[in-house]
């Protein structure tokens, strides 16, 4: 398992599933290279950048975390997209950074 050590998330991106659903997700430039390899391989349909360089709020750092404890990085070798579900205790605390950054 490659697990997510010192993750800082800084930008916002909406994800179009292969179905054609649209998500949003907190993620960082190397999340997003991956995002931009799996739309490349059939994964998943686009991904693109809605936000650049968000706040490092307090609801960054906590959803960091969770992101770090709950799911592994792939790399390159990766044979399929990997969304990162959110819970009950976690959704409200990434429902609060988008509209920290007037998302949503």
């Amino acid at each position: 398992m490659n697990v997510m050590n010192e993750l800082t998330l800084d930008i916002v991106e909406e994800i179009t599933r292969k179905d054609g659903s649209k998500y949003y997700e907190v993620g960082n430039m190397v999340q997003n290279g991956r995002a931009e390899l799996a739309a490349e391989r059939g994964f998943i349909q686009l991904v693109r950048i809605l936000q650049l360089n968000i706040p490092h709020s307090q609801n960054v750092a906590k959803y960091e975390a969770y992101v770090s404890d709950n799911f592994e990085d792939l790399g390159e070798s990766m044979d399929h997209w990997n969304e990162w579900t959110r819970n009950q205790d976690i959704e409200p605390i990434f429902q609060n950074i988008l509209e920290e950054n007037h998302i949503g």
